[in-house]
């Protein structure tokens, strides 16, 4: 039986599950089932990027015909690690700027998949977020320096920002106690607003942060609806389940020998 292998810089909660079955609905949509007619081994960095390549090491060393990469991080750790395993991932950044792949329309190399460009959409949630603080005294942006993309995304913010003279000061955590120390700076400001770069660490913590914007009464617009969900003010993004459902459907195509011709979606 083939073995999916399945790498995520997140962990396993309730609200990544769901992206998991929406895999899952994508894989029987195109007519695989897990335990019927392909394995599934699931590695997950719970936030850590630092554990990532040696999770794709071990998926490389179970001989997975296809490699499934969650997130940027993820998809860099796979490069890293295979040159011939075919790889799909989903992404919220642009992978040609990143050198994951080479062009859109013909990827080249071992690796395709769904980009949702989260960070594009910066501008968007700071529009978001004026309309319910018009006029914030601090506008905030918390954004994690370990992403390889995270440059990009603020660089999305500013422009947008600069458009309209408002001034982003950018707080950067890349751990549990990082966020922490990020909301107490923020605290001290009574007008203030918060925007959440698109980064899986804050996904792992999503909790943490919507408990935290609602502790010290920050206004704070995410990038997922996930984050709403867990109480959190508003988000504006693309569809996480509907991504991973479409990336299920990638499987047959990452093992015919046209991989990965296929375009992106």
């Amino acid at each position: 039986m083939p073995v999916i292998g399945y790498l995520s810089a997140t962990s396993l909660d309730r609200y990544t599950s769901p992206l998991v079955a929406a895999f899952h609905h994508g894989l029987t949509e195109s007519g695989f089932i897990e335990g019927r007619n392909v394995a599934i081994e699931y590695r997950w960095a719970e936030g850590h990027y630092d554990r990532l390549p040696a999770l794709a090491t071990e998926l490389v060393n179970l001989r997975v015909a296809v490699l499934f990469a969650g997130g940027l991080p993820a998809a860099l750790a796979a490069k890293q690690v295979t040159s011939t395993i075919p790889v799909v991932f989903v992404m919220g950044a642009d992978p040609v700027k990143l050198g994951v792949v080479a062009t859109l329309n013909r990827p080249g190399g071992n690796l395709a998949g769904i980009c949702q460009l989260l960070g594009a959409l910066g501008g968007k949630r700071l529009e978001i977020i004026r309309e319910l603080v018009p006029s914030p005294a601090v506008l905030a942006v918390l954004s994690n320096p370990k992403n390889p993309n995270a440059d990009d995304h603020l660089n999305e913010i500013e422009v947008a920002a600069q458009s309209i003279g408002q001034q982003i000061d950018v707080i950067r955590a890349s751990s549990e106690a990082d966020i922490d120390v990020a909301f107490t700076s923020l605290a001290r400001h009574r007008d203030s607003a918060l925007l959440v770069a698109d980064d899986p660490l804050f996904s792992v913590y999503r909790d943490q942060i919507v408990a935290l914007a609602a502790r010290h009464r920050v206004p704070t617009s995410y990038y997922v609806r996930e984050f709403v969900l867990a109480g959190g003010l508003t988000s504006y993004g693309s569809s996480g389940s509907e991504n991973n459902r479409a990336s299920g459907h990638l499987y047959p195509l990452a093992r015919a020998a046209a991989w990965p011709t296929a375009s992106f979606a």
